[in-house]
């Protein structure tokens, strides 16, 4: 409604709330009346200050509970009218926010009644010294629950006294709040949030922990929709939609409620604030019942462990409730079971339809093919995709320059959740596959191994070869060998190639002595890890997939249970993993049968040495006319890992001698390397330079 129209549905809404104040003004008239009547020292200037003997026997005389008298014919005439005007109002399609209240939450006349006596003091200042005075108490300046109950006209002794209880419909949705739990019932005071009271006076601004949480998914309009859309239309209260990670389980939802012609308020619970965490649920209820509308909320992922109370309150709300996430639905979560339904993935080309819309022509020059190769294989939701997209084009307009790929991958990376964080150390990949010194059989299978993750729409869906893969989508892959062949290099170039961050698991986070913590541990790196995208690395694996061995002892027993527990993880993992071994034969056997790859690193043979010497020692660091990069190879079978540190402490030893890299330096770098290594240095390997390996440190 806009415009006049607006204008007009307000001032309705705004009268029907101000003709039920003049109502309760009239009854409150009628009860100021019968107070004075019945009590003579209603006026008395000391009264509160003391207690007389004449106050002493009329409350002994007084019968216990019954409600007020009836107020004046004037009174019940005044709301027949005001009923009469509503009706009306109603009839034009105006909004009477009063009314909408009373039927979002399912409250009759007397709920109605007891909600206007709580807020007048909130519209209306003069009823706060109408309320003191017939408390007998300058201090009381709202209604308490007794008081409430005789202005609607209900005994405070009787069956209506549970309205305004923890039960109540107006305590139970957060309309009205009860003050002072440790007071007798009938004293303690009754407050109307401010939010509510705001909204019916026209004022739709959210509570702060709502806005913090709220978000604008846009509305798809598809076969998700329409089966989420089917599920509501039969009634279902609770509805759980479980998507795989990067999926678009809000936006679905809301092109569910937009086709059922409902209002919808979905809210992220990812930017939840876990100091706030407490008070959502209701707040959120509020605003749904406020709105009139469905609430939407997730991903639940990792709230279930963090906040279960939060979770299972959301899950209990009275309002029509959408949660999503990628785990399975736990029972535990909440008591009312829900209508579960998967929410199939985006596909890439849907993926990428998304880009181009979000790019809005700032990608012109950008091919739909390059878009889908780029980023088409990431797992981005709508909301995630239109995200990145912004973050990409500031970046091209910040450098005066059009549009590229790499852009678009740096923006998808800037949607990564910063959870992992906590538990993993992140890499953002920087090297290629021209950094790699491998034999061409090792880097095809990292290439093969890139393809599984880009061509998985096409191997699984299109092709129809997912249904029979019994596990999740994920790729895994073992990366074997000595240290320094390149295990860890050729998991960055990967993930880089991928436009993946690199997550290096710190082993000293995970593995604990106490009984299921590890589990626990592996639990939330892999619920985070749903939530980016990146390559998770797990260097030197076997300390936690090595093998299961027989059972001596309790802590054998546990320690299988764990290796169980961690290979059905991996298995339901969805994104990319790498293990990293030096003893292959350490491993599980069960996790080797799993893996989608085993890339086996040989140690380097003098021709890859040589190319490992020369990438080291590459311009602009200065060397020496007698450099002898064929002895270097040829004499001293290291790592990649090994040459690399030779290279770096040889040029310190020259920036040191202040002239360029020195045999002398190369020699001694590697002596330094082979002491660390605890290797002999033996004439027979250093040749005609043995004698410098006892010679003094300087130029």
């Amino acid at each position: 409604m806009t415009g006049a129209g607006a204008e007009a549905g307000e001032d309705a809404s705004r009268a029907y709330l101000l003709g039920h104040l003049a109502a309760l003004r009239l009854r409150v008239r009628a009860a100021v009346a019968a107070h004075r009547a019945a009590d003579p020292l209603a006026d008395d200037r000391f009264r509160g200050l003391y207690i007389p003997d004449e106050e002493v026997d009329r409350l002994l005389d007084r019968p216990p509970g019954g409600a007020l008298a009836e107020p004046d014919r004037g009174a019940a005439g005044e709301r027949v009218r005001l009923e009469a005007r509503a009706d009306a109002a109603d009839a034009r399609g105006q909004e009477v926010r009063l009314r909408s209240v009373a039927r979002a939450f399912h409250l009759d006349d007397r709920d109605r009644d007891l909600l206007v006596v709580a807020l007048a003091p909130d519209v209306d200042p003069g009823f706060e010294r109408l309320y003191a005075y017939l408390h007998d108490d300058v201090s009381r300046r709202r209604a308490s629950t007794g008081l409430a109950l005789r202005l609607a006209g209900a005994s405070p002794a009787g069956a209506d006294r549970g309205r305004l209880g923890p039960a109540g419909r107006l305590v139970a949705t957060g309309l009205v709040g009860v003050e002072e739990a440790d007071w007798p019932f009938l004293t303690r005071s009754l407050r109307v949030p401010d939010r509510v009271g705001g909204h019916l006076l026209g004022d739709d601004a959210a509570e702060p922990e709502v806005a913090g949480v709220e978000c604008w998914p846009e509305p798809l309009d598809d076969a998700r929709t329409a089966e989420v859309a089917a599920a509501l239309r039969s009634g279902a209260r609770l509805v759980y939609l479980r998507e795989a990670s990067g999926g678009a389980a809000p936006e679905v939802a809301a092109g569910a409620q937009r086709a059922l012609g409902r209002r919808v308020l979905c809210v992220d619970l990812a930017r939840l604030d876990p100091e706030a965490a407490g008070d959502l649920p209701a707040a959120l209820g509020r605003e749904a019942g406020l709105r009139e509308a469905t609430l939407v909320a997730g991903p639940v992922d990792g709230l279930g462990s963090a906040h279960p109370r939060v979770l299972r309150a959301l899950a209990a709300l009275d309002c029509p409730t959408v949660v999503h996430g990628t785990l399975p639905w736990d029972t535990s979560w909440s008591s009312r079971p829900p209508l579960v339904l998967e929410v199939a993935p985006l596909t890439a080309s849907e993926r990428s339809a998304l880009w181009r819309a979000a790019l809005d022509g700032a990608g012109a020059d950008l091919p739909a093919e390059a878009v889908t190769a780029h980023v088409g294989h990431l797992r981005l939701g709508p909301r995630s995709i239109a995200e990145a997209a912004a973050v990409a084009r500031q970046a091209a307009d910040a450098a005066a320059r059009a549009l590229t790929g790499a852009d678009l991958v740096a923006g998808a990376r800037s949607r990564n959740a910063g959870g992992l964080e906590h538990l993993a150390r992140r890499v953002e990949p920087s090297r290629g596959w021209e950094s790699l010194v491998l034999p061409p059989p090792v880097v095809a299978q990292l290439g093969e191994l890139s393809a599984r993750v880009v061509e998985q729409e096409q191997v699984l869906d299109r092709w129809g070869l997912g249904h029979r893969r019994p596990a999740g989508r994920g790729v895994s892959a073992l990366f074997a060998g000595e240290s320094g062949t390149g295990k860890t290099l050729s998991a960055e170039v990967v993930a880089r190639a991928l436009g993946l961050d690199l997550y290096v698991i710190d082993l000293a986070t995970v593995v604990d002595k106490y009984i299921g913590e590890t589990e626990k541990n592996l639990d939330r790196i892999f619920t985070e890890a749903h939530r980016v995208n990146g390559l998770l690395l797990f260097d030197e694996a076997d300390a936690l997939f090595g093998k299961r061995s027989e059972v001596r002892d309790a802590h054998d027993r546990y320690a299988n249970v764990e290796v169980a527990y961690l290979l059905q993880r991996m298995e339901r993992f969805e994104g990319v993993a790498v293990l990293t071994t030096n003893l292959r034969s350490n491993l599980d056997e069960a996790f080797t049968r799993r893996l989608d790859a085993v890339v086996d690193f040989p140690v380097p043979d003098t021709a890859d040495r040589r190319r490992l010497w020369r990438l080291h020692l590459a311009s602009p660091l200065p060397l020496a006319g007698d450099v002898d990069l064929d002895f270097m190879a040829g004499a001293f079978r290291m790592a990649g890992g090994s040459i690399a540190n030779v290279a770096l402490g040889a040029a310190f030893l020259a920036a040191a001698a202040g002239g360029p890299v020195t045999m002398a330096h190369l020699i001694r770098a590697t002596e330094r390397e082979y002491r660390k290594l605890g290797n002999l240095c033996l004439a027979s390997e250093f040749g005609p330079y043995h004698h410098l390996v006892s010679a003094p440190a300087g130029p």
